[in-house]
């Protein structure tokens, strides 16, 4: 299997798996609960502390990270509690993942629109909340576009608002700026665990828990911490913070290696500001579904993994005006740092010639 499905998720990184070892082992000290006192739980405890700190590289000064089971309860506990905390009212892009947009959707929030090319369209103060909360994501999902966040959090604190961005596609592969007053995570989109996230929130702003119960999580999210899984996640943010660089050295030469086997498909989303390990793309014709079966050995998508099974089109498609028979026509690629560009070059040449079976030439 040649695996192009990197926005669903990643291949876990050999130093994420062994910084979770330990703390999977029995029956020594590593399966110790870090809420308990003793010599084990606090051995697991400071595990858990040495992974803040990691995943905190990445982002902004000034805030905290909390861990949480991923990014969607991240999201909910930051839209649903940050929109009592200022209750002003909720704006969120039409293109935000499922996670964020059912929320807004539930919260009666204004939706702000994006062009054709993907691109969020610039502030309009007058549908920002005043005093509220305004949700935009950082990397789209499902076309890679990059959004002006830093926009956004201007206008939202002009008018005494919170900014949530959603960072799981961008963080530890596109700078974040420092702008935001949340930003919702997910460790296994930088080749950490699956099961756990975070939500980090900057200093000064007060969320009640989403989650009650024990308080474990520095007071704000009840639940065991699982060591293993935050040391996971820690280890593969100080690799993605080691290997920034290479990582998009690397995304780089694959894009240019994928735009110029797929001459023929149009883009989906502006080319630039691009996240470049996303391609998604569309060809007249074309049967994406069948396009999938056809080329069974290669693993991409329709777009987001959690609608890919819905037949529903992509709502980040209709938000930008594509047609229901394009957006039929339209696959998702994504790659990054373990794929080689002869598994690239494979999977397209797969692709290629399923296309060819639907008479599309």
């Amino acid at each position: 299997m040649i695996y192009l499905d990197y926005q669903a998720t990643t291949p876990l990184a050999p130093e994420a798996r062994e910084a979770m070892l330990r703390w999977l082992a029995g029956p020594g000290d590593g399966f110790a609960n870090p809420s308990s006192t003793h010599k084990a739980g606090r051995a697991a405890a400071a595990a858990v502390e040495v992974a803040r700190d990691q995943v905190a590289a990445l982002l902004p000064r000034g805030g905290r990270v909390f861990f949480t089971s991923g990014a969607t309860e991240a999201l909910n506990w930051a839209l649903f509690r940050g929109a009592e905390a200022k209750p002003g009212g909720v704006a969120g892009l039409s293109i935000e993942h499922a996670a964020s947009l059912q929320c807004l959707e539930r919260l009666n929030a204004a939706i702000l629109p994006v062009d054709g090319d993907g691109l969020a369209l610039p502030p309009d103060a007058a549908l920002i909340p005043e005093g509220g909360i305004v949700g935009a994501m950082l990397v789209n999902n499902e076309v890679g576009t990059i959004q002006p966040v830093a926009d956004f959090a201007a206008a939202a604190h002009a008018k005494n608002s919170l900014l949530l961005c959603d960072a799981v596609q961008g963080y530890g592969r596109v700078a974040i700026p420092d702008g935001p007053d949340l930003i919702a995570l997910s460790a296994h989109k930088i080749h950490g665990p699956k099961g756990i996230g975070a939500l980090w929130v900057r200093d000064g702003v007060n969320l009640e828990p989403l989650m009650l119960g024990g308080a474990q999580e520095q007071g704000m999210r009840s639940g065991t911490v699982s060591p293993a899984l935050c040391a996971g996640f820690g280890a593969a943010a100080a690799l993605a913070a080691e290997r920034f660089d290479a990582d998009a050295a690397h995304v780089e030469r694959l894009w240019s290696l994928a735009r110029d086997m797929l001459p023929e498909w149009n883009l989906n989303g502006a080319a630039n500001p691009r996240y470049h390990g996303n391609l998604n793309v569309r060809r007249e014709g074309v049967n994406a579904l069948r396009l999938m079966s056809d080329a069974r050995d290669v693993a991409f998508s329709l777009g987001s993994a959690c609608g890919s099974g819905s037949g529903k089109v992509s709502h980040v498609l209709r938000a930008m005006g594509v047609s229901e028979a394009d957006a039929r026509a339209s696959i998702r690629l994504g790659w990054g740092r373990y794929t080689s560009e002869t598994e690239l070059r494979d999977g397209l040449t797969a692709i290629k010639n399923a296309t060819r079976l639907q008479g599309v030439n």
